[in-house]
């Protein structure tokens, strides 16, 4: 779809909802008292204050639902080819998604949605959505809502990838679950949000993606998944940080370093990094912290960058190795791949 897309304004908003699995979509049985995914042909009969909205809503559901915790890049591709098969025909896009992987999922689909200018929200929940004091009802409500939403021309505010939780829309690639039990279970902290959710919902229009003028909606589905990370802690031994380094078909690591990007100076550590950047390993150094990014003006920062290792900059850990998979998964060499992750393709890196 080209840039100049706009929806009819005597038209109601079109949004297509697609139930991956996860919190959000179960309910309790009446009679067992257990969880279970709920039949999403009966949307409405289950949420009946979508209904007030007035969209014309439809939805796609896994069958069977997965947990999000056995999401990969199979999947991905999936609902990837969904949402391409399906583009022209709707407004928007809700992905109800489990919370363990959902960063992941969203940086992914970032990248595999190359050109993407509507909204693709991925949303869920810490309690069943049939739950009294569910926080499912009001996430599933409000991401349809920002799906719709478009701007006094009829272009959709949001062109990119997005998390919705609570109170707030976060960039998909720039997101990381820090909680495993709060309502507001996401954060961006290396970025502002999207939206605030309130009384009303206030968009950022200065934090808002949009795609390069004239790059055409193509959808990239390869991903390859010759890569790991490589977590850094005293007392990694060197035959330890070998055995990784040399890990069978793997052609990319993203190594989780202290602080500023920083790792051991000692010679024996660099010589094995070195050694394996020079037989055609891409390194990207990201930190383990959850605010801020590399900064190689420490000595055991800029070692490593001596020694062939790549900076990931403020990336969050997971557009990193889901960075990795996409540019490998598009054939290109180590050399390639080391210059595009310097390069912020979907507002991933600052």
């Amino acid at each position: 779809m080209s840039a100049a897309y706009t929806r009819p304004q005597d038209r109601v908003p079109r949004i297509l909802l697609i139930y991956t699995g996860g919190t959000i979509g179960m309910i309790e049985d009446s009679v067992s008292g257990a969880l279970r995914p709920f039949d999403f042909s009966h949307l409405i009969d289950n949420v009946p204050k979508l209904e007030k909205l007035g969209y014309d809503i439809e939805n796609i559901s896994f069958e069977p639902p997965i947990d999000s915790s056995d999401m990969n890049p199979t999947r991905w591709k999936e609902i990837a080819q969904l949402i391409a098969e399906r583009y022209n025909g709707y407004d928007g896009f809700v992905l109800l998604h489990g919370t363990d992987t959902m960063a992941y999922t969203a940086s992914a689909l970032s990248f595999m949605l190359e050109g993407l200018r509507k909204p693709v929200i991925i949303t869920g929940s810490q309690l069943p959505i049939g739950e009294v004091r569910t926080d499912g009802e009001e996430n599933l409500i409000t991401a349809v809502q920002i799906a719709a939403a478009t701007d006094t021309s009829g272009m959709p505010l949001v062109q990119e990838v997005a998390i919705l939780f609570e109170d707030y829309l976060w960039r998909g690639n720039r997101a990381t679950k820090m909680s495993a039990d709060n309502f507001n279970a996401f954060k961006s902290n290396n970025f502002s949000p999207l939206a605030k959710i309130g009384l009303d919902i206030h968009f950022n229009p200065d934090a808002l993606y949009r795609p390069a003028p004239g790059v055409p909606f193509s959808p990239r589905y390869n991903l390859d998944t010759g890569v790991m990370f490589v977590d850094l802690f005293p007392g990694l031994r060197i035959s330890t940080l070998n055995h990784l380094l040399s890990t069978p078909g793997i052609k990319g690591i993203v190594m989780r370093t202290y602080g500023a990007g920083n790792a051991p100076t000692n010679d024996d550590f660099i010589d094995a990094i070195r050694s394996a950047v020079d037989n055609g390993l891409v390194i990207v150094n990201v930190t383990q912290c959850v605010n801020g990014g590399v900064n190689t003006r420490y000595e055991a920062g800029d070692k490593l960058a001596s020694a062939g290792v790549t900076s990931g900059r403020d990336s969050t850990a997971e557009a990193a190795i889901t960075k990795m998979m996409y540019l490998f998964g598009q054939g290109l060499s180590p050399e390639a791949v080391r210059y595009q992750f310097d390069l912020p393709l979907r507002g991933e890196i600052s």
